[in-house]
């Protein structure tokens, strides 16, 4: 005989009266109508020790797919302590993009009227397939056109920005539309060149467990666009090196 294991049915304000961090937060969302997709940041609408509460009710969830999975982890020293270390994970370092603010970006404006080519990269960025959460590792080199209205920001912020944006579960075609949508919102060039290369682990840890295949993309805009010489220039400067 077979017994079925039910779990309780909450509406979502049902479940914040029982103290829930995440459904406190989902509550909120909904109430805002506000997306949280795997790839969308919802930073402001956690409040202050909720992310506390959050590692813990993850570690929790954790262990019982650990128990799923039919793993003694009252007993097997290599587990005891898995399910905190994956909670910690997610929420503090491969999902950060999630759960932080964007990071502070001191911009300043282009007081010398700088038009040329500029090219950042490549940055080395770690984020996680939406799909199966493996890990995707590649690389982004961004190009930047400045126009006299643009605003100029430090090489680290470029970085700085592309990590907050990668560090989510997401899909690369998605992601690299995103970071060019938040860069062009930070310097407002007048052209802007984004191309990423990947490896993805869903494709070779599991699956066809192929390990030579990378993704890549790019995402062109306004002068890269329309300008077919600039779009060359910026390509041939990168030339074979997003491998």
């Amino acid at each position: 005989m077979f017994t079925t294991l039910t779990t309780p049915s909450f509406t979502h304000k049902e479940a914040a009266h029982r103290g829930l961090a995440s459904e406190r937060i989902r509550a909120r969302l909904t109430e805002a109508n506000s997306r949280y997709h795997a790839n969308d940041n919802i930073s402001s609408f956690i409040q202050e020790g909720e992310l506390d509460e959050l590692r813990a009710e993850v570690e929790s969830r954790v262990r019982e797919v650990l128990r799923s999975l039919v793993i003694d982890i009252d007993h097997d020293h290599n587990t005891a302590d898995t399910s905190r270390r994956v909670a910690k994970m997610f929420l503090d370092e491969v999902f950060r993009g999630r759960y932080q603010p964007a990071p502070p970006v001191t911009a300043f404006p282009n007081v010398s009227h700088l038009n040329e080519l500029m090219i950042v990269g490549p940055i080395k960025v770690r984020s996680a397939c939406s799909h199966h959460l493996c890990p995707i590792l590649g690389k982004v080199w961004i190009g930047v056109l400045p126009g006299p209205t643009s605003d100029l920001m430090g090489l680290s912020k470029y970085a700085r920005l592309c990590n907050w944006i990668m560090n989510r579960p997401q899909i690369q075609e998605e992601a690299i539309v995103m970071l060019a949508d938040e860069l062009e919102r930070q310097v407002k060039p007048d052209g802007l060149a984004v191309v990423m290369a990947a490896s993805h682990f869903c494709m070779s840890w599991r699956g066809v467990k192929d390990d030579g295949v990378l993704m890549k993309n790019s995402v062109m805009r306004g002068a890269f666009l329309h300008d077919a010489t600039l779009r060359r220039e910026f390509l041939s400067l990168l030339g074979d090196k997003h491998e």
